[in-house]
């Protein structure tokens, strides 16, 4: 999908549908569009009794042939436009519109939000399906913009790029992408910008003494892998490492999940996937910064090799953890990155997992939890993941009751706490492996990682959460 800037009254050709995006209470009129699409939009928006309040949609034919797809902006605001770019764009890309002409006023990004929600809005997971003969859905070559420019554009177009790669990563099967097939993929992304990467098998996870991870793979066929791409500037901004967790598929192990509860499991590795998403789009916008992608990738699965409750694992830090739960092993994963994390040269450790049922309990499907104790970092976290909308809620570190739970009688550590207040003894846990002063911050994105139906710049499936607003507040550190 190209996007041009459209500066004049004059109309590309071939168009086979307009986006019309309409602020509350402007009219159609003002927007400058050619006579014969104004007419029908205005008679269109009449019959519809269209306000340009947000939400507000209505689809139709002109005479001569041209889809218009009506979308209201509310005050115009960039998260309003993005969402009715990308519901408008994906109502003409159903009807085959190739060439696509968006009328607006007074963008107030430039056009970023509109690429950004038009690239989003048009995403497919069909990879594995035969082709439908009747489904006449297209992703359109050309969006012609009014108003808007092309770099504005462009790095929009980067953002939904980055999160769509992040939704196809996470879509994949755990019979597709196993903890190697992961670990191959990262090492094309990195080699196609000539970044250097390092991926040790469990021979040298052993040596190393990462036995957090390994303990989570041992029941599995497919032995876990440990990834780490480095990319480095000149005179560097910021230095960030960003972690993922990557269970490419999560039974529960011994503790094994109920049926239901397994059959999304492909998804437990939304967290590589978005970090891996995060590094594509900063190597794209040619992000002035020192970025390390870490992932400890394995499949947690029931065998005679399988970790145990009461076993007690030596992790990568030297620590030891008591295993309560075998189904509880992202935090294992993460516990070794983190702190392999912590020895590299950056300033900020972020990671983000889906890692507590217990996240999903309190904050629902919409939003993901925030964990740090450094306020700086929160704020400017959430302050990114609004701005590209997607919700974050900031919980507590400070409960001193809360923390006994992760005191062990026989190691230095407990793997979890009990049921209450889950998501915030896991994100505890993950604290005692930061070290070095680093400005830490830990995402919980369980339960917004998947999708059950099309909302807004959402398609069914793996939502990508995290990769644009990972992305934006790297760009925002550079400021």
């Amino acid at each position: 999908m190209k996007f041009f800037g459209l500066n004049g009254r004059s109309f590309p050709d071939d168009v086979k549908g307009i986006v019309v995006l309409l602020k509350e209470g402007e009219v159609v009129s003002s927007l400058g569009m050619p006579k014969e699409a104004a007419d029908f939009t205005s008679l269109l928006a009449a019959a519809e009794g269209f306000n340009g309040k947000p939400k507000e949609r209505a689809l139709g034919v002109s005479p001569s042939g041209v889809w218009v797809a009506l979308a209201g902006v509310g005050d115009g605001s960039s998260r309003n436009v993005m969402v009715a770019s990308a519901e408008a764009m994906r109502s003409l890309a159903s009807k085959g519109c190739s060439r696509v002409m968006v009328a607006a006023s007074g963008l107030c990004d430039e056009g970023l939000s509109v690429a950004e929600g038009a690239v989003l809005g048009t995403y497919r997971f069909n990879r594995y399906r035969a082709k439908d003969k009747d489904d006449r859905f297209v992703v359109p070559d050309e969006v012609h913009v009014m108003g808007g420019q092309e770099q504005a554009m462009a790095e929009g177009a980067v953002l939904g790029e980055s999160q769509n790669y992040t939704r196809d990563l996470a879509n994949e099967p755990g019979n597709v992408v196993t903890p190697e097939e992961l670990a191959s993929r990262a090492r094309d992304l990195a080699e196609r910008f000539g970044c250097q990467v390092t991926v040790l098998d469990e021979s040298a996870m052993k040596e190393k003494g990462m036995n957090a991870v390994l303990a989570v793979g041992m029941g599995s066929s497919n032995p876990p892998r440990f990834i780490h791409i480095t990319r480095k500037v000149q005179s560097p901004k910021a230095r960030v490492a960003l972690i993922g967790k990557g269970l490419t598929f999560d039974s529960g192990g011994l503790n094994i999940k109920p049926g239901d509860s397994m059959k999304t499991m492909k998804g437990d590795k939304s967290g590589a996937c978005a970090v891996l998403g995060a590094f594509l789009g900063a190597c794209r916008l040619g992000l002035p910064l020192d970025l390390h992608v870490i992932i400890a990738a394995a499949e947690n699965m029931p065998d005679g090799r399988a970790y145990r409750p009461d076993d007690i694992i030596k992790t990568y830090s030297g620590k030891t953890v008591e295993i309560l739960n075998t189904d509880a092993e992202g935090r294992m994963t993460l516990v070794d990155a983190i702190a392999y994390a912590c020895e590299q040269d950056v300033d900020y450790v972020v990671d983000i997992a889906t890692l507590t049922g217990a996240c999903a309990v309190a904050l629902g499907e919409n939003t993901a939890g925030l964990f740090s104790p450094d306020d700086g970092l929160a704020g400017e976290l959430a302050e990114a993941f609004n701005r590209s909308g997607e919700r974050v809620w900031r919980l507590p570190l400070d409960d001193e009751t809360l923390r006994e739970g992760i005191k062990s009688p026989v190691a230095d550590l407990a793997q979890c706490g009990s049921r209450y207040g889950g998501a915030i003894t896991a994100a505890m846990l993950l604290g005692e492996f930061v070290s070095g002063g680093k400005r830490w911050a830990h995402l919980d994105i369980a339960g917004v990682d998947v999708v059950n139906e099309n909302r807004g710049h959402l398609v069914k499936g793996a939502s990508g959460f995290g990769a644009r607003s990972l992305i934006r507040w790297m760009k925002g550190l550079l400021a």
